[in-house]
């Protein structure tokens, strides 16, 4: 079953490697690009590997290895 986190941004984005921290896939942000590098994230459906790619309201993060989908609150 996938769990879903909502992220609710106070800026007006977040980086891919915080919200995989946020979200407590990662423990630091300095792990992201090795995570990034073994398993796959979809961003509004499409594969994406940059740590830095900035994160916008209404954008959604998939991660099937953890069942997860991350939501950006609008």
């Amino acid at each position: 079953m996938t769990q879903t986190i909502t992220i609710e941004l106070k800026d007006d984005f977040i980086t891919l490697a915080q919200a995989l921290k946020y979200a407590n896939v990662i423990g630091s942000g300095g792990q992201a690009k090795w995570f990034l590098q073994e398993y796959a994230v979809y961003l509004n459906g499409e594969l994406e590997d940059r740590r830095g790619k900035k994160i916008y309201r209404g954008d959604q993060l998939l991660i099937p290895v953890e069942e997860l989908t991350i939501l950006i609150a609008k």
